[in-house]
């Protein structure tokens, strides 16, 4: 990974910033252009590297989420976690070692499109979607390093 993708990564996952050409300063930051940094997002996105640029909010402020597992054969994952990744209401995804072995989170501005989602994600792909709402809220930074 080229060493100013990494830089990006690493620098837009906390304290995005909040101004009209949030790429220009993150370009500014990084010592290079917002053009060249846009080009990178884009193609960033279109190799499936990176799936959404999105602000994530403390939960159950706006809408509802809910985490969600399914026990998906080894041989369907890619086929379900497309399936999955095709709701806009999902915002990231994780494959464990484990029975439950594909881990997602959803978030839906009301229960019951939250319940759509996942009765529409059991229906696609035949296998039961088990929903795990928060009980207590505790924080964690949830950013990568990549450096």
């Amino acid at each position: 990974m080229p060493e100013l993708v990494r830089r990006l990564l690493d620098e837009w996952q906390d304290g995005f910033p909040l101004v009209p050409e949030p790429w220009a300063e993150i370009a500014d930051r990084l010592g290079t252009t917002g053009e060249t940094l846009l080009a990178e997002v884009r193609r960033l996105h279109e190799a499936g590297t990176v799936s959404r640029v999105g602000p994530v909010f403390r939960p159950h402020t706006v809408g509802t989420s809910t985490l969600a597992a399914m026990a998906v054969p080894p041989e369907r994952m890619e086929e379900v976690v497309a399936l999955v990744n095709a709701h806009p209401e999902v915002n990231h995804n994780y494959e464990r070692e484990h029975e439950l072995n594909l881990w997602f989170v959803v978030t839906a501005r009301d229960r019951q499109r939250l319940e759509e989602v996942l009765t529409s994600i059991w229906r696609e792909s035949g296998i039961e979607v088990l929903d795990l709402p928060m009980l207590a809220h505790y924080h964690i930074d949830l950013g990568f390093r990549l450096k």
